[in-house]
């Protein structure tokens, strides 16, 4: 079971509901379905209400989304300002700490005489987990050195 938020009980989701239902009360309807913002653009465009609506919903979330974004920025850029040791050296001790123990439950789980299997739930969630954590650290650090650049040179 996953305790990972429905669409419409996250920010962006009451959000876009809100508007939705004023604008028109049987799209808010349609959305109660979707589960994640793609599937709400998708439903938007395909629902049956004015070019100029769809694209107000359309943008409402790609603003939230973009809001969050920057707030998670904000979070790390404080992070690497601060004077405490564990907040500067979360994210690499994060990313070490991941790739140790993908790395060791691959071994395990290759070699035949030791009676351990990744099963395939936990093989999709190791990939999704070493995925996101890779991609934001070098994504995150890529981001701070190209703001580090402008500022100098600006």
């Amino acid at each position: 079971m996953s305790d990972k938020k429905k669409f419409k009980e996250t920010t962006v989701g009451k959000l876009l509901f809100g508007a939705a239902s004023m604008i028109n009360p049987t799209l808010g309807k349609v959305l109660s379905g979707v589960s994640s913002p793609e599937e709400a653009i998708a439903e938007i465009g395909k629902s049956k209400i004015s070019s100029d609506d769809k694209i107000k919903l359309q943008q409402m979330i790609y603003e939230q989304q973009n809001k969050e974004m920057e707030a998670i920025t904000s979070r790390w850029e404080s992070d690497s300002n601060s004077d405490s040791w564990m907040a500067k050296n979360v994210r690499p001790m994060v990313l070490i700490w991941c790739i140790v123990v993908f790395s060791l439950a691959g071994i395990l789980d290759s070699i035949d005489n030791v009676p351990f299997t990744i099963g395939a739930t936990w093989n999709d969630t190791f990939e999704k987990v070493m995925m996101a954590v890779v991609l934001a650290y070098f994504g995150g650090r890529s981001s701070e050195k190209a703001i580090d650049i402008f500022k100098k040179n600006g």
